[in-house]
């Protein structure tokens, strides 16, 4: 029986061995193609940094064959490879030093950006919010219809809703003002689907011992839901702030005083004599996506798949 057992133990401890290995090899192969596809996709925000470090000569020499036009103005078969540096052969500062000196052209339109988004993200999730209270605290047919009507809108992409915007501000003596711009962004059903859903996640006995004390229906959507939906509110406001931050049909369509665009439509229209600044001013430009992406991460992710309710 004692050797039997042994052969038993060596038996369950040979077997267990191969399963941990079998699953070390999994999680190594899994983090390969992970860090593989997460290379990728910092590559290009790599290669825009660094290379705004490059100045215009060298930059022109990797990459000038790619800008080329014919005298017609038509495009030119690429015959030479495109040179990929990430480490420039002398730094450069000179593309910041015009973006942020010599050019205050690109620093309006910065500040464009930042007037065009702002206001877009505080007031669309102060109406989105007052919205969702009321989506989630009642019910009936007229809610239904209502909330299914905000999901189909958010199912079409913006080009769908494009012409009835441009002829509705029309309409409304809109056009070329940003207000052409902020009233569509600001009752977008984005935020309402979202906050809903987690709002009516949140425990009906939170709400009816609030009612108990006397809290009115200002008082539980101030105190109580305000505060058990931040993570839902930080979430809306960054995927907000990146989707409005780098719009470009919106005021290609909307604006026609060309002083009044943002930075992202400069970005979009990149020719040959300015390459080296668009790394520049992509550079300047992906500043505030990371920044607010970085510091609202944890509620990105905590406010997406945890979906309303308390925690434990």
């Amino acid at each position: 029986m004692k050797t039997r057992d042994i052969r038993n133990y060596n038996r369950i401890y040979q077997s267990a061995k191969r399963k941990r290995l079998a699953a070390n090899i999994r999680i190594g192969i899994a983090t390969l193609i992970a860090a593989f596809f997460a290379i990728m996709f910092l590559m290009p925000i790599v290669l825009t940094i660094t290379n705004s470090f490059m100045a215009s000569s060298e930059i022109s020499a990797n990459y000038g064959s790619v800008f080329e036009t014919s005298n017609t103005g038509g495009k030119v078969y690429i015959s030479e490879k495109v040179n990929l540096k990430f480490i420039p052969d002398m730094v450069s500062f000179s593309q910041y030093i015009t973006v942020l000196f010599k050019s205050p052209e690109y620093l309006f339109k910065f500040w464009n950006s930042v007037i065009l988004v702002g206001p877009i993200v505080f007031f669309q999730l102060m109406v989105a919010s007052l919205a969702s209270y009321g989506f989630a605290r009642y019910t009936g047919k007229l809610r239904q219809i209502i909330f299914f009507s905000y999901i189909i809108l958010m199912l079409m992409p913006y080009q769908v809703t494009l012409v009835p915007n441009y002829l509705v501000a029309d309409w409304m003596h809109l056009l070329d003002s940003y207000w052409s711009i902020w009233l569509p962004g600001i009752f977008s059903p984005f935020a309402v689907y979202l906050l809903t859903k987690f709002m009516k996640r949140i425990p009906q006995s939170v709400i009816e011992a609030a009612q108990i004390d006397g809290a009115g229906e200002w008082q539980i959507y101030r105190r109580i839901c305000l505060p058990l939906c931040k993570g839902a509110l930080c979430s809306a406001a960054i995927l907000v702030f990146i989707d409005y931050w780098n719009m470009v049909e919106q005021p290609l369509i909307m604006l026609s005083d060309a002083e009044r665009y943002p930075l992202s439509i400069f970005l979009s229209k990149i020719n040959a004599g300015e390459i080296g600044l668009a790394f520049a001013v992509a550079t300047i430009y992906m500043v505030p996506s990371l920044l607010v992406f970085l510091y609202g991460e944890e509620y990105l992710v905590d406010g997406i798949t945890y979906q309303g309710g308390i925690k434990g």
